[in-house]
């Protein structure tokens, strides 16, 4: 079973108005990006994998810092809303932000609706990850089995602080809580090392692959440096659509070794590309597969 644990909620339910359409530059080296998307359209572009986890990130500027159009009190509806539309194919993450005065209530209705982790950008909802709110809010996942993914490394926008999402500020969190489930998205992406270095000593700290492929040679240099660490097993497959799909991340990483043909540099093992591919993710975030009975393990 292939699942990509990173997908952005479609914009728009039906066909996306010509008025509505969203196109960003610089977030792709070979064409530009359109971030406005349909329930349609994402379901055939995602065909190839056979579970998404999705999300968005609720932002008080979600046009600026994300493309999405709409506010941040619609972020967890509009996910939730989508996976209920399919069930056993979707799974959904809420996004809040831990400085809210009652994020905690916000927390208890997305998990009655449905939504049974959480997607946190420090960088562009301007918290730092390791304020005292934070970690209260860290500790309160951790008992209640959240799973959370965070946005890692860089960012196109100018006022999204990079010291919030550099990966070593997880190494941090991972000490003070240590069977709370991470992904570091992006692998961290540009400080893949730091990222390889963090999730090879803790247990339950994961990396996600999304948008690496997009950049061969970091992309050799981040799967070798997790080869050579022996940390491959703990990498997640990802796409971070509608930056690209299920089908081109796999194709991605598959050429991971073209940029170093004819040359003496290492290879990535064919086998440890696979394995990323078809990884564990539920497994690993302490999720049920879609549509069985109950959300967590």
């Amino acid at each position: 079973m292939i699942v990509d644990v990173h997908n952005h909620t479609p914009t728009h339910r039906f066909e996306v108005p010509d008025g509505e359409r969203l196109v960003f530059e610089g977030w792709r080296s070979d064409r530009p990006v359109v971030t406005t998307n349909s329930w349609n359209d994402f379901d055939r572009h995602q065909a190839a994998a056979d579970v998404t986890i999705v999300f968005n990130i609720a932002v008080e500027d979600p046009l600026h810092a994300t493309g999405l159009p709409y506010p941040p009190e619609r972020t967890n509806d509009a996910t939730a809303e989508f996976v209920a539309a399919a069930p056993d194919r979707r799974i959904g993450f809420m996004s809040v932000n831990p400085t809210w005065t009652a994020v905690l209530d916000e927390v208890e209705r997305c998990v009655e609706l449905g939504l049974v982790g959480v997607k946190l950008g420090p960088n562009y909802q301007n918290f730092d990850p390791q304020c005292a709110e934070a970690l209260a809010f860290y500790g309160y996942c951790e008992r209640a089995g959240l799973p959370i993914l965070f946005h890692q490394g860089t960012s196109p926008i100018r006022e999204a602080p990079l010291r919030y999402t550099h990966p070593l500020v997880m190494d941090d969190i991972a000490l003070r809580f240590p069977e709370l489930r991470i992904v570091m998205a992006h692998l961290g992406h540009p400080f893949v090392r730091e990222t390889v270095s963090v999730i090879r000593k803790h247990p339950h700290v994961y990396a996600d692959v999304s948008s690496i492929y997009l950049r061969p040679w970091l992309c050799w240099e981040a799967l070798t440096f997790a080869t050579e660490w022996n940390v491959t097993h703990k990498l997640l497959f990802g796409s971070d659509y509608p930056i690209a799909t299920s089908a081109e991340a796999m194709d991605g990483l598959r050429r991971v070794n073209a940029i170093v043909e004819g040359s003496k540099l290492p290879r990535v093992p064919d086998d440890a590309i696979e394995r990323i591919i078809h990884a564990d993710a539920l497994s690993a975030l302490g999720l049920a597969k879609p549509g069985s009975e109950g959300a967590r393990r």
